[in-house]
């Protein structure tokens, strides 16, 4: 039993340590919308009015393998691209939107997220 129970603290603490080094959920750490840089403030205007997008892999699914937003089924987020000044390519930063209206907002393609508070 002793091995068990120490077996649970040490995963435990793993676990812990894991959300600590890679953000967490992105439940903890929000923006309200007056925040975001107005590039992403217009990706947002978009999404709410169903488009029309600039980029063909605007709306495509957003699987999670990071497991950084919260755990959903397949096919509950939709990505979309928020344009950065002076990239050529559609860049790093994104608006992920979840089926239920939620809105997280990622600057550094998916290492990190910002639930959008309205």
């Amino acid at each position: 039993m002793r091995d068990g129970l120490r077996f649970l603290v040490v995963l435990l603490l793993v676990i812990g340590s894991a959300f600590a080094f890679f953000g967490g959920p992105a439940e903890s750490d929000g923006i309200a919308v007056a925040d975001l840089p107005p590039e992403a403030r217009e990706t947002l205007a978009l999404i709410r009015r169903g488009g029309p997008f600039p980029y063909d892999r605007d709306g495509v699914v957003f699987n999670n393998f990071e497991k950084r937003l919260p755990i959903q089924p397949r096919g509950y987020y939709r990505e979309y691209t928020v344009n950065t000044p002076g990239r050529k390519d559609r860049g790093p930063r994104r608006i992920i939107a979840g089926r239920d209206r939620e809105y997280y907002y990622t600057a550094d393609h998916y290492q990190s997220f910002r639930r959008i508070r309205e």
